[in-house]
C-alpha cells in the first residue's frame, strides 16, 4: 500500500527550512533593510520586485498546497491535526529551534503513516462487508422478480427482448451495446453515452459477463444482476467498490463465430 501520508517528503521540507536557517545563521544581525523586506513579506498583498521573489513566493504556496492536502486526509479517518503546530514547525525549523531531532521527526512520521494505514485498511474492510450485505439483499428481492432466473454460479438474468439469432460461445468476438450500474442506480459505464458499441472477445471479460452473454440471441436484450465473485470480486476502484454487486442491460448486436475467423485466415 502506498504512503498515505508522504512521510518522506514532508520531512524533507522541514529538514531543508533547517538547512536554509543554518545557513542563515552565519550571517551577520538583521539590518535596517532586512527589516523592511520582513515587513513586505508579511503584508497581505504579495510584492514581486523579481523573479526570484516570485519563485520564492510560488514555493510558498506549493508548501502550503501540499501540506493542506496532506493534512485534510487523515480527517476521512477521524484524526485532526492542528495546523498551528504545523506552522510552529516550520517556524521553529526556520529559526534553527526544532525541539525534535531529524530521527524524531522521521520516526514520528513514520509511525503516523502506519497507524494511517491501518485505519484504512479498517475503513476499507468494513466498506467492503457493506458493499456485500446490500449486494446480497438486493440479489435477494431482485430474484424474486417476475422472469428471473438463477444459473448455477448465481448469476441473475432477466429477457427484456428476445431475439432470434445466434448465440456465442466464450471463445467468440461479440459486438454489444450496455449500459452498467451499481445496484443503487449509479452509472459506472456505458457504449450508449460514448454513442458506439463494444466489440471484444467474450473469454476476456468478467466471469457474469463470459457466463451470461452466451445465453443470448444476436437481437435479444437481457438484465443480468452480477454478484461480486462474477465480478470484480473485493478489488476496489473509483468507480466500482470492492465486492459489488453490478448491474447490466446488455443487447447482443452481432456474433464473430471464432471458427469463422479461422477459416477466413489466408493459409500459408
Amino acid at each position: 500500500m502506498k504512503s498515505l501520508f508522504k512521510v518522506s517528503l514532508l520531512a524533507a521540507v522541514v529538514m531543508m527550512a533547517a538547512g536554509c536557517q543554518t545557513e542563515e545563521t552565519k550571517s551577520t544581525s538583521t539590518t535596517a533593510e532586512q527589516k523592511v523586506e520582513s515587513e513586505k513579506a508579511t503584508q497581505s498583498t504579495a510584492h514581486f520586485d523579481s523573479d526570484n521573489d516570485k519563485v520564492a513566493y510560488a514555493i510558498g504556496l506549493s508548501l502550503a498546497n501540499y501540506l493542506n492536502t496532506n493534512l485534510d486526509k487523515p480527517k476521512e479517518y477521524g484524526i485532526e491535526l492542528n495546523k498551528e503546530l504545523v506552522l510552529k514547525g516550520i517556524e521553529h525549523a526556520f529559526a534553527n529551534k526544532a525541539e525534535l531531532t531529524d530521527e524524531d521527526v522521521r520516526t514520528t512520521l513514520s509511525d503516523f503513516d502506519k497507524r494511517l494505514k491501518t485505519l484504512a485498511t479498517e475503513k476499507a474492510q468494513e466498506k467492503a462487508a457493506a458493499s456485500k450485505k446490500a449486494g446480497d439483499e438486493f440479489r435477494a428481492k431482485f430474484e424474486k422478480e417476475k422472469g428471473v432466473k438463477k444459473t448455477k454460479s448465481g448469476l441473475l438474468y432477466q429477457v427484456l427482448e428476445a431475439g432470434k439469432g445466434k448465440s456465442p460461445k466464450a471463445t467468440d468476438t461479440v459486438q454489444v451495446h450496455y449500459k452498467g450500474t451499481l445496484i443503487d442506480g449509479t452509472q459506472f459505464d456505458s457504449s450508449y453515452d460514448r454513442g458506439q458499441p463494444a466489440t471484444f472477445p467474450l473469454d476476456r471479460v468478467i466471469k457474469g459477463w463470459t457466463e451470461g452473454v452466451q445465453l443470448m440471441k444476436v437481437g435479444s436484450k437481457y438484465k443480468f444482476v452480477i454478484p461480486p465473485e462474477l465480478a470484480y470480486g473485493d478489488r476496489d476502484t473509483p468507480t466500482i467498490p470492492a465486492n459489488s454487486t453490478l448491474v447490466f442491460e446488455v443487447e447482443l448486436l452481432k456474433v464473430d463465430k471464432a471458427e469463422d475467423k479461422a477459416k477466413s485466415k489466408p493459409k500459408k
